[in-house]
């Protein structure tokens, strides 16, 4: 029999009544009243292009061909001119963010680099680093004092000689903190000089009220991680990239898992929506900031209970539960009882996971209201009573 390898493993939880991670999100896959606000996808696109576009890949029947090996050019393109990377800059599609994400950490780490991370954070990161790398310093950021995100002095503080690779998510899943020039800058000069790479997951970032990029202050350091799940609202297609300067780029080639192209009918729906966004983005923007507010006004109402980072600049927020005396679990659990899914934090938080739930809210407006109703009530009926 074959022993399991010994990597870094997120700290999943299953639900009551649930054997495996599977069958409960197969679970919560087929329940068609189910109100998704657990994996911060987005359900605010209504029948537009990308559907169509994808419809009409189908009924072509595309899906008979292999595409190009690293995407379609058209798409690749788009791709770049929307994270305004044109110049210099070259594209590859693969299989979803996570993919590109799997494939620079085989690329870029040699067995005796080390990578730096952060609690709360994507914590499948840490489990790819650790395979290739020799390990993996997830530094806690869960506080006021560092503004909740891996900042230029903690990586500084926690680099040493075989540091090869600095993981920065903005906005951060699962907390929305974001970066601004001035931290861009500095990691970039930090990059730089000590010959490191960013690996600048950007998936939340049409989210976010001032967006950053790495690539723009240190363009041969930077691999900037790109996805179609979130504002785009086709996480269940699998599709994104990674877009870096052409040797990294070439490297990154070198090892691909799909070798025989992305999907095609995915890359179809990807070129109608960026050609589109300017159509429906502000009202995805809008409708999610203003989803935020209903639930930081249920939150106030419970003493102990507060929002880590508010104004989030992501899809998603924490609310911590723990002077509350909630677990986040238990409250997870009683909302899934009342068709809502949400997440305890011990899936993105190895450290701090006990403390929050971490909700998304691009969904209707009005299953945010049924959400914040219902959080009272787990609430009411979860708190520990006073004697």
């Amino acid at each position: 029999m074959i022993s399991p390898k010994k990597y870094a493993r997120s700290a999943k939880m299953i639900p009551n009544g649930f054997k495996t991670a599977n069958e409960f999100f197969n679970y919560l896959y087929n329940d068609k009243d189910m109100i998704w606000m657990g994996q911060n996808t987005n359900h605010l696109h209504d029948e537009n292009a990308i559907m169509d576009a994808m419809l009409q890949s189908v009924k072509k029947r595309d899906y008979c061909k292999y595409p190009p090996s690293d995407g379609f050019p058209e798409l690749k393109e788009l791709v770049l001119e929307d994270l305004g990377l044109k110049d210099g800059f070259e594209m590859m599609i693969t299989a979803g963010g996570t993919e590109s994400i799997y494939l620079c950490a085989n690329d870029i780490l040699e067995p005796e680099n080390n990578t730096i991370t952060c609690d709360p954070g994507y914590l499948i990161i840490d489990n790819f680093a650790s395979r290739f790398g020799d390990h993996v310093n997830s530094v806690p950021i869960y506080n006021s004092e560092c503004g909740y995100k891996l900042t230029p002095e903690l990586v500084r503080e926690n680099m040493d000689e075989n540091t090869k690779l600095v993981v920065l998510i903005d906005p951060l899943n699962p907390l929305g903190s974001s970066y601004t020039k001035e931290e861009m800058k500095d990691f970039a000069d930090l990059a730089e000089d000590n010959d490191i790479y960013l690996l600048n997951d950007v998936t939340y970032r049409d989210f976010a009220r001032d967006p950053q990029l790495a690539a723009k202050y240190a363009p041969e350091h930077t691999l900037t991680i790109y996805s179609f799940s979130k504002i785009y609202g086709m996480a269940g297609m699998r599709i994104g990239g990674v877009a870096a300067m052409p040797e990294l780029i070439s490297s990154l080639k070198s090892i691909v898992i799909n070798d025989l192209g992305t999907n095609s009918v995915s890359q179809s729906g990807a070129i109608a929506a960026i050609k589109t966004k300017s159509q429906w983005i502000d009202r995805i923007r809008n409708t999610t900031r203003g989803n935020q507010k209903i639930i930081k006004k249920a939150v106030d109402q419970v003493e102990g209970a507060f929002i880590p980072v508010y104004p989030s600049d992501a899809n998603m927020m924490a609310i911590d539960l723990y002077d509350a005396g909630l677990k986040p679990m238990d409250v997870a659990e009683y909302l899934l009882g009342k068709k809502i899914f949400t997440r305890e934090g011990n899936y993105t938080s190895k450290l701090f996971g006990h403390r929050y739930l971490r909700v998304s809210y691009s969904v209707p407006t009005k299953d945010v209201e049924y959400f914040a109703d219902s959080f009272l009530e787990a609430v009411d009926a979860l708190k520990p009573k006073k004697v």
